[in-house]
């Protein structure tokens, strides 16, 4: 039961936001780039009794992929900007997420020994 509220409650508020894309794309896209599905998966994992220490590693999970969804979506609005197909956009889009990972991870971990 407590799955289906947490689909259910995610589903809802990922429609709402699409509605107000849809009528105004540039709030649409201000409310979309809350980070929601970050503060709906702690909620829900907080509700499923998961240990502080835990919540801690996801916040700092996300925060180390924020670098490469920017990335992303850049390189979604510019392709598209350039009237290339949508599907073609957030082909690029994530191939340019995992790329950026990985020069990140060899950054971090060459740069490792100063911090």
């Amino acid at each position: 039961m407590f799955l289906i509220t947490k689909i259910l409650v995610s589903a809802i508020i990922i429609g709402l936001v699409t509605e107000v894309a849809r009528f105004f794309p540039k709030y649409g896209g201000i409310i979309a780039a809350l980070p929601l599905v970050s503060l709906l998966s702690l909620f829900w994992l907080y509700m499923q009794g998961e240990q502080t220490t835990n919540l801690s590693k996801f916040a700092l999970g996300v925060l180390w992929g924020f670098p490469a969804t920017a990335v992303l979506l850049i390189i979604v609005a510019v392709l598209l900007k350039a009237s290339f197909s949508l599907l073609i956009s957030i082909g690029f889009g994530v191939g340019g997420w995992i790329l950026f990972l990985i020069i990140q991870d060899f950054l971090v971990k060459k740069a490792s020994p100063f911090f």
